[in-house]
């Protein structure tokens, strides 16, 4: 007969200048006599002990009576908070640009607080203890009245939700998750914006049947999101977009409303939707400030049956929302959009996304100066009307060959390799480095290439 293990996670879910949304949850596994290991399917969480119907997320029963601490680096006790029906719970009450260290007790016990149990890939896949211990602690958002003092650090991740449990050359999730450990381990990086595609799974595959792994359940994001940055996402928030295999557009099912639900999107903007700082259902439009001089402009791009053949920034709300949002905020030195379909694409298999140039003359107006998207799985670098334009959808799906629309896309560099982005914004400059897998557990930069496919060495950096 199997045993079953349960693995806890912990998850910094939201972060702000005097806030912050700390969540846990676990993940079940059945284990046998001979060594091997398998992942709970939400439906089978019936059998263990007690019997649960989810494991993770807003929605997850709690797993009993929590209080949460936070305190200064000097022991003092900052906040507390305590929750009888929740898996998470928000702190309030903290300083800016500080620096704090949390614990979650549940029924008395510290949750997650010993060596942990991570997913190794040898001949025999399964849970290993290798040394992994969490470190809770993070560092608040600097005021958001005051100008910015000192560099800003974070990483763009787009496309990279397929699974660390095989790695193949155009599939490599585990490989960037690695990379991006070593940089956080290595830079001052204080947040995660996602392009998109946060989570693949489901098919479309005529006459045979489709499975349970969609992304619409818990135990679809083990693989995909919790264990490849579990000792990123207990330490700084991910701000994500939606993608078109987040939704319906592309798959057989809408995985939008576990996104939702796991990345406790409604509990973190839901407020900021009555005060204009969000749109929400249908879409997923916000706006996140980083001190007085960084904003980000969040923008649902997907496409909704409902909808005609649309895209979500059509939807009188959400474009009403999005004029105003970016008519505000006259003092903003960087303004920034992120969004998954990119406006300029030079391929191979995409081009400029159609309906996108309608955002053109927003953009301009509205002061943005850099655009992340991702969905064609690969990098490229564009600049167009004094707006610079970055594709980075090969945070795990890679797509190999050399694009050929460099025209219409105003297209500068690009490679097809898997990557993030490392930015730093600085008073008067932004710089952009897209990195690439680790060489003998060493960072690289990614290798980029012009119009001729010949080497392209020099930074990027974007005068403001």
């Amino acid at each position: 007969m199997p045993e079953f293990h349960a693995e806890p996670y912990l998850h910094l879910a939201s972060l702000s200048d005097t806030s912050a949304l700390i969540a846990w949850g676990a993940f079940y596994f059945k284990t046998r006599s001979n060594g091997e290991w398998k992942l709970v399917d939400d439906h089978d969480l019936r059998y263990v002990h007690p019997p649960r119907r989810d494991s993770i997320g807003a929605r997850s029963a709690p797993y009993g009576p929590a209080v949460v601490n936070v305190y200064a680096l000097d022991g003092t006790l900052a906040a507390t908070a305590s929750t009888d029906t929740t898996n998470f719970c928000w702190i309030t009450g903290l300083q800016p640009e500080t620096r704090y260290r949390y614990e979650v007790i549940v029924k008395g016990e510290h949750w997650g607080h010993e060596e942990r149990w991570d997913w190794s890939h040898t001949d025999v896949e399964g849970l290993v203890q290798r040394g992994g211990r969490y470190i809770n602690e993070f560092r608040t958002f600097p005021d958001s009245k005051q100008p910015l003092d000192a560099p800003v650090t974070f990483i763009v991740l787009g496309d990279y939700g397929t699974g660390i449990r095989r790695s193949t050359p155009k599939r490599r999730q585990r490989e960037i998750a690695r990379a991006m450990q070593a940089v956080f381990d290595r830079h001052d990086v204080r947040f995660v914006i996602t392009a998109g595609d946060n989570i693949y799974a489901g098919t479309r595959v005529l006459g045979l049947p489709l499975g349970t792994s969609t992304g619409d359940e818990d135990d679809d994001w083990f693989f995909t999101f919790f264990q490849p940055y579990r000792y990123l996402v207990n330490r700084i928030p991910v701000y994500p977009c939606i993608g078109n295999h987040d939704t319906a557009e592309t798959e057989d099912r809408d995985d939008r409303e576990q996104l939702l639900d796991n990345l406790y999107l409604r509990e973190r903007f839901a407020a900021d939707a009555q005060s204009g700082l969000a749109s929400l259902d249908p879409g997923l439009f916000y706006r996140f400030q980083f001190g007085r001089d960084l904003e980000f402009v969040c923008l649902d791009t997907s496409k909704e049956h409902f909808f005609r053949g649309k895209r979500l920034f059509e939807y009188p709300k959400h474009r009403e929302w999005l004029e105003r949002a970016l008519a505000s905020g006259a003092r903003t030195r960087w303004r920034m959009a992120f969004c998954h379909h990119p406006p300029f694409c030079a391929g191979p298999r995409h081009g400029n996304t159609d309906r996108m140039d309608q955002l053109l003359p927003l953009f301009a107006s509205g002061g943005v100066r850099a655009v992340f998207s991702g969905h064609e799985h690969n990098f490229q670098h564009s600049a167009h009307g004094g707006i610079d334009y970055f594709v980075t959808g090969a945070g795990s799906k890679v797509r190999k060959g050399s694009p050929d629309k460099f025209e219409e896309a105003h297209t500068r560099s690009w490679s097809d390799h898997a990557h993030f982005l490392l930015v730093t914004v600085d008073h008067a400059t932004l710089v952009v480095e897209p990195i690439g897998e680790l060489v003998d557990g060493n960072v690289q930069p990614l290798p980029r290439f012009d119009r001729q496919g010949l080497p392209v060495t020099d930074r990027i950096v974007i005068e403001r």
